[in-house]
């Protein structure tokens, strides 16, 4: 129980801290203590976290307080989401870190939520009617957590002005594809000086060559997930199909190596890679690297590199096992922060409560490791030498 007790009032004390980074957002007292109490709410041991469930953890009479911070009081939740991207950086940054890119589902019944319609949830993993958000996840080898959100409003809303205004969407706000909010995320990140060395996303956003060739003309080095279907130029052709660069590929090319741990162990596949544009600049180089399933050979997955010339299939490797960090971002944020357990159904409250998770959730990798640092240097000789990150850690 002390121990249970010590680690309660470092929770505190640290969200409390972060909560003191972007008090000045708001101009009153009231919005204030509302939003600490809204993130130790997140973070509290409720098996639901819905506005009266954090009313009663805060000890309001009801759920007043919390429906005005989220609907009603004026503040903006990109400023406090900079404040708290800052904190990651001063926490977590490295530059190898790695920003990945994905989408998750939120099921919702009705159609009066901000966004909602039938559509494909990653989450479900079939089609239900829901939300989606689009994120942007930081990993580095300290810890990983989420920097940013943006709700997807398909056209079927932007399309009809009237039910947008009623869920509190701006007439400003207009369609945009998934893809254009992940690359207006990683603009937004390169604007910050966010430290980072990659960018990666799955193939739903990694085919798209637009975006690809935008992050080369900034010498943005990306390992992304593309389809058997993408082409690209080689010494022989200008669309050359992915698939087809490996059937002919000697069996010493290709190398069996693991991506990182999964919930049953090492994820290990067989990598092989084959250089592609042959017309580059001498310390850059652009690859397509084939995982293939140890047990099915037959399925195979396609990732597009932009690299510095020297970086090695390894590192290459790393980078794609670094996706599923998000994965575990959105696990641990739903389970652990109330990502996925609200009760706000306009535009402007779904952006304030994601921004007050993603800040609970950057607190508790914030602290964790910190008690990472605090374990290893009980453990480490004195003379020891700093280590590196394992691959298998990102």
């Amino acid at each position: 129980m002390g121990g249970e007790r010590v680690q309660a009032r470092s929770w505190a004390g640290e969200l409390k801290a972060l909560h003191e980074r972007f008090v000045h957002r708001f101009s009153r007292s009231e919005p204030r203590e509302t939003a600490l109490a809204y993130m130790r709410g997140l973070i509290a041991p409720l098996e639901r976290k819905n506005g009266w469930t954090l009313a009663e953890e805060a000890g309001h009479a009801g759920p007043d307080r919390v429906q005005r911070l989220l609907n009603r009081i004026d503040w903006d939740a990109d400023e406090v989401l900079n404040d708290v991207r800052e904190y990651v950086v001063e926490n977590l940054g490295d530059p190898d870190a790695v920003l990945i890119v994905d989408d998750t589902g939120f099921l919702k019944k009705g159609d009066r939520s901000a966004g909602v319609q039938r559509q494909y949830s990653g989450a479900a993993g079939r089609t239900e009617n829901c939300q989606v958000g689009v994120f942007l996840a930081y990993a580095s080898c300290r810890g990983r957590t989420l920097i940013d959100r943006r709700l997807y409003v398909p056209a079927s809303w932007t399309e009809d002005r009237d039910r947008c205004r009623r869920a509190g969407i701006d007439d400003t706000v207009v369609f945009e594809t998934k893809v254009a909010t992940a690359r207006a995320m990683v603009r937004r990140a390169i604007a910050e000086k966010i430290p980072f060395g990659w960018v990666t996303a799955d193939a739903g956003y990694g085919f798209s060559k637009s975006w690809r060739s935008e992050l080369e003309r900034a010498d943005v080095f990306h390992v992304m997930a593309t389809t058997r279907h993408d082409t690209v130029v080689t010494r022989w052709a200008m669309d050359h199909p992915v698939h087809d660069l490996f059937p002919g590929l000697p069996r010493q090319k290709w190398k069996r190596r693991s991506c990182g741990d999964g919930a049953h162990g090492p994820r290990v596949f067989d990598w092989a890679r084959v250089e592609v544009r042959p017309w580059h600049r001498d310390d850059r180089r652009h690859w397509v690297i084939a995982r293939r399933s140890v047990r099915r050979p037959e399925e195979i997955s396609y990732y597009i590199a932009y690299c510095p010339a020297e970086t090695t299939l390894d590192q290459l490797i790393h980078v794609v096992g670094s996706r599923w960090a998000v994965e575990e971002c959105f696990q641990t944020a739903k389970q652990e922060c109330g990502l996925d357990d609200y009760q706000v159904r306009r535009y402007p409250g779904w952006h304030r409560h994601m921004t007050l998770a993603l800040a609970a959730h950057a607190c508790l990798t914030v602290l964790r490791a910190r008690e990472l640092d605090a374990g290893k240097a009980e453990t480490d000789p004195p003379a020891s030498s700093p280590s590196v990150c394992p691959s298998s850690d990102v």
